[in-house]
């Protein structure tokens, strides 16, 4: 008798139970029909990060180059006075990406301010007919290699993927790769310069244009005509996205 009168007992609560999940359930269904969305997980560290992912383009920039402020991942960390991160238009269709900075670069924090990067303004300012805040400049590395020598391998593989991390942000419509080591590095060839440029090739679905460095130019002018047909080709392209 007892053992029966504790299983009522029990098929009593269970009722009970069963009655206010319903009800909860009630509830939960008429806010839905309310369009009250309700949360019942728990956020995903996915979720918390889009929860404070940037709202555009500046200041997604700002965050890689302030992730970069005290970058020592190489020893051009220890030697460099500025960082030179990158200068212009975070919705740019056209970024020039040069090899490294130099010593105006380093000094000032800016890429291309020294002779070769006056040469750059000229070609954007007087030969494509645009501002040079219009287009975005940046560098493979961004911390000047001592005596300006080459970028050396390891360098290169420390910063390239800050470098495609502002590309990606930026999405240009064409990428100018001056100089051997931006191309061969953004392209991932042993092909020089001489081979590469005068043709678009692909990058990460952008058009990538090679051509010779501004400093190049300064060394060997007769090389502005074959830059020059390359910056045409660039304006052309653009004419017909536009």
């Amino acid at each position: 008798m007892s053992d029966e009168i504790v299983l009522t007992e029990k098929e009593k609560l269970r009722e009970e139970l069963l009655g206010a999940v319903q009800a909860v359930k009630g509830y939960v269904l008429n806010n839905q029909s309310l369009s009250a969305k309700v949360e019942w997980e728990k956020p995903s560290e996915s979720d918390k990060a889009t929860k404070f992912h940037p709202v555009n383009k500046e200041e997604a920039l700002g965050e890689v180059e302030r992730a970069m402020k005290n970058c020592k991942l190489c020893e051009l960390g220890k030697t460099r006075k500025n960082l030179v991160f990158g200068q212009g238009n975070p919705c740019a269709k056209i970024v020039f990406v040069g090899e490294a900075p130099g010593a105006d670069e380093d000094e000032q924090g800016l890429p291309f301010v020294g002779r070769a990067g006056q040469l750059l303004t000229d070609i954007i300012v007087k030969g494509m007919k645009i501002k040079r805040e219009d287009v975005y400049i940046c560098n493979i590395l961004k911390c000047r290699p001592p005596g300006n020598r080459n970028p050396q391998p390891e360098e290169i593989s420390k910063c390239e993927p800050f470098l495609k991390k502002q590309l990606q942000i930026i999405s240009p419509v064409i990428i100018c790769a001056l100089g051997t080591f931006a191309a061969k590095t953004l392209l991932k060839t042993d092909l020089p310069i001489t081979a590469l440029r005068g043709r678009f090739h692909a990058y990460e679905g952008i058009k990538l244009m090679p051509t010779y460095h501004p400093a190049y130019l300064l060394r060997n002018p007769s090389a502005k005509k074959p830059v020059w047909e390359d910056i045409q080709m660039i304006m052309k392209e653009i004419s017909v996205r536009d």
